[in-house]
């Protein structure tokens, strides 16, 4: 049996190392932030030393044998009713998985602070701090690269043509996802909607830029925002 000292200690470790994961996640305004991950953590911790510890008196009893690994196995699957709740479909798109998946991650660093294993618990954690923050900026550059970027163009009647269009966006050409042209409220003029794929912001600035530029448009606008 571990001292009462070595008990709150380890108590104490899962929660700061669970606090660091749930600071990430709170920066962003997640539903589960600092504390669900605080506790999260603490009560993994918990479960593993009752369940390596808190049945020591029952062992001097005939034809008793305990597996102290089986309450701990059941935090794992236990801990999915958790993170599904922080699981949401807003349209076609799912949010929310990364932080179940780092809730069901602070379970393990509990476990492994709970049963003594504190450097693969502080490793873990620091594992987990370079995946959720380190590498979000260069997830969210390739995601920008494949996100269609539409543009909303106002020109002449005829002036923008496919062809045209062609001329203009070069080697970007294979980048061109769609083009519709339809008439304006304005008379003698088009709305050209064009979509880009799999292009900087940096590129779709540049051919609003030159479409800008080219003779009967009169306005170049991004459907999501101004570039």
């Amino acid at each position: 049996m571990i001292s009462n000292l070595e008990i709150l200690s380890r108590l104490m470790l899962a929660a700061v190392l669970s606090g660091l994961i749930g600071v990430e996640r709170e920066r962003l305004l997640w539903a589960a932030g600092l504390r669900t991950h605080m506790l999260v953590g603490v009560g993994a911790c918990l479960i593993v030393i009752v369940s390596a510890y808190g049945f020591s008196d029952a062992l001097g009893a005939p034809n008793v044998v305990l597996d102290p690994s089986r309450i701990a196995a059941q935090v794992v699957s236990g801990i999915g009713f958790l993170g599904a709740g922080t699981i949401l479909l807003r349209g076609e798109v799912v949010k929310g998985l990364t932080t179940a998946a780092s809730l069901w991650a602070v379970a393990a660093i509990g476990l492994a602070v709970g049963s003594g294993l504190y450097v693969a618990g502080i490793a873990t954690t620091a594992i987990l701090l370079a995946i959720l923050a380190g590498l979000k900026p260069l997830q969210e550059r390739y995601h920008n690269r494949l996100r269609v970027q539409p543009l909303r163009v106002l020109a002449e009647t005829g002036t923008i043509t496919f062809n045209t269009l062609q001329e203009i966006a070069g080697q970007h050409t294979s980048r061109i996802r769609q083009f519709i042209v339809q008439p304006a409220a304005d008379p003698g003029k088009d709305e050209i909607l064009i979509s880009f794929a799999r292009l900087s912001r940096q590129s779709v600035t540049e051919l609003a830029q030159a479409l800008r530029a080219s003779p009967g448009v009169a306005s170049v606008e991004n459907v999501e925002g101004p570039l």
